[in-house]
């Protein structure tokens, strides 16, 4: 358990990490909430060598997440740390508008994050492959690679019973490129110690950082969404609607705490007019597709992007709202 009475001091293998890390380049992925946050900032206190921060920026972080990027992007300065947001960027878009977030990709296909069907693969494509196709390009790490070495990343997962399970599920991974390492479970750290340890820094608490279009969203966290997250989480599912067959909605599927779909839950609990929600069910959806068809037609360099579209569905929903 981290002491913030106490300056940070090497830990008993830090000297070897030392010596094992010499000359070989260090990433930390920086998820923008505690475990991460607190990995990076107790990694540098004990000396230890990072060669560059990576975080992956899926479009749909809640806004007090993208709130605290810039707070830790000034401490990484300050500390003379590289670090860089990266971003899934889509090569080819057919004859669909162009989209660049989790969000517009999701509205493009008519469906739902992947996670919501029982696998991760919106994890992998917004996360790890920007981040992988970053370091893929980045000179140390070619280096190192044409040399029969690996690129040692750093995970922030702590030693409590929720990142444990995540831990075990990942222990035992082996690439070729990478070594893995999770600083925090070495520290014996949990979450309550890396949220001592941030504060011991003098930075604000980040929050839990997670896409508010994401299963794992609890029904306390939803509740905190402002109107235009839980309008656009209204048009996801019923944009994704007549494809659905096995779950209701992003919730999958209903528990004895909440309904399946986030709509209903939102119906439900009153967090916006009723009148409002059909408004948008019944004839967003039926905009969008008239968007994408004329848009098919358009050369894609002059094509309107799915950004466009969704500026003006919030400007719209918001002058009814008025």
């Amino acid at each position: 358990m981290y002491d913030p009475m106490r300056p940070p001091i090497a830990a008993a293998n830090d000297d070897g990490c030392l010596a094992a890390m010499s000359g070989v380049p260090v990433i930390a992925a920086w998820g923008m909430g505690v475990d991460s946050t607190a990995m990076i900032i107790e990694w540098v206190a004990r000396g230890l060598p990072l060669s560059a921060v990576l975080t992956a920026d899926t479009g749909v972080e809640r806004e007090e997440t993208y709130a605290f990027l810039p707070i830790f992007q000034r401490w990484m300065d300050r500390h003379h740390i590289e670090h860089h947001v990266v971003r899934y960027v889509p090569k080819r878009f057919k004859h669909w508008p162009p989209y660049f977030s989790l969000l517009e990709n999701c509205l493009t296909n008519a469906t739902l994050p992947s996670i919501s069907f029982g696998r991760h693969s919106c994890s992998q494509k917004w996360k790890i492959q920007p981040q992988d196709q970053w370091v893929n390009e980045w000179g140390p790490a070619q280096r190192i690679w044409a040399q029969g070495g690996k690129v040692v990343k750093l995970i922030g997962y702590d030693s409590s019973p929720a990142d444990s399970r995540r831990y075990a599920h990942r222990e035992g991974h082996i690439s070729d490129l990478y070594d893995y390492q999770y600083p925090l479970r070495d520290w014996h750290w949990d979450r309550e110690a890396c949220i001592a340890r941030i504060r011991a820094e003098g930075l604000p608490v980040p929050i839990k950082s997670a896409c508010w279009l994401c299963l794992a969203q609890k029904t306390s966290e939803l509740m905190t969404l402002p109107p235009w997250c839980l309008r656009l989480i209204i048009l996801v599912e019923a944009r994704a609607a007549p494809r659905l067959v096995t779950v209701e909605g992003l919730w999958r599927t209903s528990t004895r705490e909440r309904p399946g779909s986030m709509t209903q839950f939102i119906r439900e609990r009153a967090l916006l007019p009723p009148a409002e929600i059909d408004a948008i069910i019944a004839g967003a959806p039926v905009d969008l597709i008239d968007f994408q068809r004329v848009a098919a037609n358009i050369p894609v360099r002059e094509r309107p992007t799915m950004r466009e579209w969704i500026d003006r569905f919030n400007e719209g929903v918001e002058r009814l709202a008025a």
